[in-house]
């Protein structure tokens, strides 16, 4: 297998990218002359801003993925290299939802309360 990359663009307006390549200079021209992605296409110009390297492409894409999920303030400590901060901000946002306590409740009862007893019957004593 060849060797990978991922990358993070600072975007015109901002924002970040990250993608992984087997190719960076190919893959950073075709960013910065709109044949990249569509995210990138609408926010020239793009700089680069981080790079790592991984001896197969397959790595350098988990990796990808990994970053993808991470807050933009976990991603600036990153591109800092203040890799101590990283713990602290473990938590991807798109895990705050699945790692938040939901309790369901039906007509103000918690659920195991709710459903005590028949469910058919509660739903029709319910719907009285």
């Amino acid at each position: 297998m060849s060797r990978g990359y991922i990358y993070i663009l600072q975007c015109a307006d901002g924002s970040y990218y990250t993608g992984s390549t087997k190719n960076i200079e190919f893959r950073l021209a075709q960013h910065q002359t709109g044949q990249g992605s569509n995210h990138t296409r609408k926010r020239l110009p793009v700089k680069l801003i981080y790079v790592e390297e991984y001896q197969r492409i397959d790595e350098a894409f988990h990796r990808e993925k990994q970053v993808q999920g991470w807050s933009r303030k976990k991603k600036q400590a990153l591109i800092n290299g203040k890799a101590e901060l990283l713990p602290k901000l473990a938590m991807a946002y798109r895990d705050v939802a699945s790692s938040a306590s939901v309790t369901m409740k039906v007509n103000d009862k918690p659920l195991p309360e709710a459903l005590e007893g028949s469910t058919a019957e509660k739903l029709k004593e319910n719907q009285r």
